[in-house]
């Protein structure tokens, strides 16, 4: 069964930091391009970053340019996000995502084309 699975949410101050993990389970992670997303109460779904394959290209979001890291460790199947800076408009529930297909090059910030989605775990920025 392919299965992703993220920790690493959980409480932080405004300019505090956090690292979310997405490890893969039942498949190699290390084909696929690998997104993060984000999902704040009445909002719709957001892309934050990506990552293709081979950890070669990255894409961000503007809204976390700089402040948020996106690398992948394909010897432990885990990508993770690293998230400095933080903002209250930060605060949402992330999930990761797997591309629909392997060895992509390039990736998207565009949620149809990833196929494979984790639970998502919370993310919340407060003094």
């Amino acid at each position: 069964q392919l299965q992703l699975v993220e920790s690493g949410g959980g409480l932080v101050q405004p300019g505090g930091s956090l690292r979310l993990s997405c490890a893969a389970s039942g498949f190699t992670l290390g084909v696929y391009a690998i997104g993060w997303f984000r999902q704040a109460p009445g909002k719709e779904r957001e892309g934050v970053s990506c990552i293709n394959w081979g950890g070669t290209y990255t894409k961000y979001a503007d809204s976390v340019k700089g402040r948020f890291t996106i690398s992948r460790d394909n010897a432990k199947n885990t990508v993770y996000l690293q998230m400095n800076s933080q903002k209250p408009e930060d605060t949402a529930v992330y999930y990761c995502a797997a591309h629909s297909r392997p060895v992509q090059t390039m990736c998207t910030l565009v949620p149809f084309d990833f196929g494979t989605w984790g639970q998502g775990t919370q993310n919340t920025v407060a003094s």
